[in-house]
């Protein structure tokens, strides 16, 4: 039997505020333990939570770029359960009433658009971080999170195959970080993803029984951790038994999933209106403030350059993919106007650099003056493309001018027609039996030929002119 898999996604996403959602306390990350806490976020007796107003603004800016409506009225919730991690006893959160529903994104993969519905977006607080020890029965709690304002982003169950709900959440992680309201950081935690995945035979509408994947932190891990959910899935039904409704937990080092508890319900949670915490009244104009502010966001980035730049999809893609390597491009190219140019150079050895060293285009050690310099060099006929990628290895190593490492090392392209002519008149010269062979019919051996040219030249002869002259003297 042919299966199909159902798969929705639930993405927390922590929002960039300098301080807590209900409180004064800093959000900042790899502060010493339970150094970030006051007795509102430790949820001491008497105590009453203070909404921050930025964790609303950026939950609209949220909202807005993912098609949200947004409602007028929202309301906060009581999230009751316990764990060491929660000083409460509850997380405050939003239920019945969230800030924004019914919205979508696109995403594409292998060519085809599809459009991903979302359920609700709405805001609630981090909780603390319990520390295992592995060699002691012991385990410690840093509270330096509980409190960290968190978007929560619901998807509709319209994801079908894993690779899908990786270009959901780059997807995703891309608005965010447009937006500048999260920094997307999945190994910190400020990006995390819990996937809700089910199979059901291929052809039929009802719903299998879904389990959640939990302690998933990266795209890739993910797509492995949907991909063995939906063959474990599979196996169980073929083999005459029923798949449990559960949480389960990745193991990337083993590649497998493993069953962590029954699936909790939403009345479970006993969710009731938080009674320290008034309504929230969102009028028009304070939308209306936020959309004015919106920039320019992936899809609609990615089909200007397209349009305006003629590239293909694919590049478009991956250049809007972040806000600053789409803000490098077009400096680039406004620098040098050839955007194709442009692109290929980001797109190879630019990126290449980057991921060697594991830095973020903002640390790049090429400016977009210096790569339109490089290539200003190549076009006006100084270097050629070949001795071009020594040299933009050189200006990533050194920071130097590509013009002063091409005066220092030598390197300026052979143009000059007589020499490149006296160059060849020896190489051919030298070689006659190639020759012979080559007259003979053997015209391969004319990149033998080439080669020795450029040997003899330190590889700056001029490609071009080589080949037209050499033709010419063999053919003649």
């Amino acid at each position: 039997m042919t299966y199909e898999a159902i798969i929705g996604l639930e993405v927390h996403a922590q929002l960039l505020t300098k301080t807590k959602i209900f409180c004064g306390c800093s959000t900042e990350f790899g502060a010493p333990p339970n150094t970030h806490t006051c007795p509102v976020c430790l949820g001491m007796p008497g105590v009453l939570p203070v909404l921050n107003r930025k964790v609303v603004d950026y939950t609209i800016r949220m909202a807005l770029a993912t098609n949200c409506t947004i409602a007028r009225e929202s309301r906060f919730a009581r999230k009751n359960y316990f764990y060491p991690d929660l000083p409460k006893g509850y997380q405050i959160s939003q239920y019945e009433l969230p800030i924004a529903e019914h919205g979508h994104v696109f995403i594409e993969v292998n060519g085809k658009r599809s459009r991903i519905g979302i359920t609700r977006i709405h805001m609630e607080e981090d909780a603390g971080k319990l520390i295992h020890y592995p060699y002691r029965p012991v385990s410690v709690v840093d509270f330096n999170r509980t409190g960290v304002p968190l978007i929560e982003i619901v998807s509709e169950p319209d994801m079908r195959t894993p690779e899908e709900a990786g270009a959901y959440l780059r997807q995703l992680r891309a608005i965010l970080r447009y937006l500048e309201i999260c920094d997307g950081n999945m190994e910190e935690g400020s990006f995390r993803c819990d996937a809700n995945v089910s199979v059901r035979p291929a052809g039929t509408n009802t719903f299998g029984t879904r389990t959640e994947l939990k302690n998933i932190n990266s795209f890739k891990h993910v797509e492995n951790a949907l991909a063995y959910e939906i063959r474990r899935q599979e196996a169980v039904i073929e083999d005459g038994g029923k798949v449990v409704q559960e949480t389960r937990l990745w193991d990337p080092a083993k590649g497998v999933s493993v069953s962590m508890r029954g699936k909790e319900e939403a009345h479970d949670y006993r969710y009731f209106p938080d009674p320290d915490l008034l309504p929230l009244v969102i009028d028009e104009g304070w939308v209306e403030e936020i959309r004015s502010t919106l920039p320019e966001l992936p899809d609609a980035k990615k089909a200007r350059f397209i349009q305006d730049y003629g590239l293909p999809s694919y590049d478009a893609g991956v250049l809007t993919s972040s806000r600053a390597l789409a803000d490098y491009f077009e400096a680039c190219a406004k620098l040098f106007p050839e955007p194709k140019t442009v692109s290929n150079w980001i797109m190879g050895s630019l990126l290449a650099i980057l991921k060697a060293e594991n830095r973020t285009i903002e640390e790049s050690p090429v400016s977009p003056e210096r790569l339109a310099e490089l290539l200003r060099l190549i076009d006006s006929g100084v270097i050629s493309g070949k001795i071009a990628k020594t040299v933009f290895d050189e200006v990533a190593s050194s920071g130097k001018a590509p013009e002063t490492i091409i005066r220092e090392k030598g390197l300026v392209q052979i143009t000059d027609a007589k020499a490149i002519t006296e160059v060849v008149k020896r190489v051919l010269t030298e070689h006659p039996k190639e020759v012979s062979a080559y007259r003979g019919g053997k015209t391969k051996v004319f990149g033998f030929f080439v080669g020795q040219v450029m040997k003899a030249t330190g590889g700056n002869a001029n490609p071009k002119t080589v080949n037209e002259i050499l033709k010419g003297m063999l053919q003649g």
